[in-house]
């Protein structure tokens, strides 16, 4: 597995970066099939230490965990814990969906746009109805099953995806819905 740790304006030493190693390859290789990488940042945000953990399945899925502490090996083990929570609650539907897909998940591409926050604040009229575009980024879209899509939603902690539905090639969404349920949106 290869492993992408780095540190945010701090840096990361030699013991931490065995401890993340030890750690991850631990959780991987109990609770998920053929990981292919991870990626572990450290940053600090104000008198706390932030750790982000991103692990790669070769299904295409990917397990992703954030915690904060005042103790660097503390947020690291925080988010590992949450880590490993969720790949061990969902280690049998990741290993049933792995039994049916044979080939990897496909990936489009797609344009993302950010646009400026309009302000509010000043009484004027906009010169435009058109968004001022602030950056362009290229954007990968899974094609997925429904399942495999609210799967994904969950263990990245997303509170929407929008993927390319397997069954019929078109665009869908899965959402959280503010009453806890997942909502899809499948245009005909």
């Amino acid at each position: 597995m290869l492993y992408q740790i780095s540190g945010k304006q701090i840096d990361i030493g030699a013991a931490l970066q065995t401890h993340v190693k030890s750690v991850v390859d631990a959780i991987a290789s109990k609770y998920a099939e053929r990981p292919t990488d991870a990626s572990v940042i450290f940053s600090r945000s104000s008198n706390e230490f932030v750790c982000e953990v991103s692990v790669h399945l070769s299904t295409g899925l990917t397990a992703q965990a954030k915690a904060h502490d005042h103790e660097i090996y503390a947020a690291f083990d925080s988010a590992a814990d949450k880590m490993e929570k969720q790949l061990r609650r969902y280690k049998r539907r990741l290993k049933d969906h792995h039994k049916e897909r044979a080939q990897p998940v496909e990936f489009s591409e797609a344009s993302s746009y950010i646009l400026a926050q309009q302000d509010d604040s000043t009484d004027n009229e906009p010169e435009s109805l058109q968004p001022l575009i602030v950056a362009e980024m290229e954007q990968k879209i899974q094609s997925l099953s429904v399942g495999e899509a609210v799967m994904q939603m969950e263990l990245a902690g997303a509170p929407v995806l929008v993927f390319k539905n397997e069954g019929h090639n078109g665009v869908n969404v899965v959402y959280r819905r503010d009453d806890g349920n997942i909502g899809w949106v499948d245009p005909t």
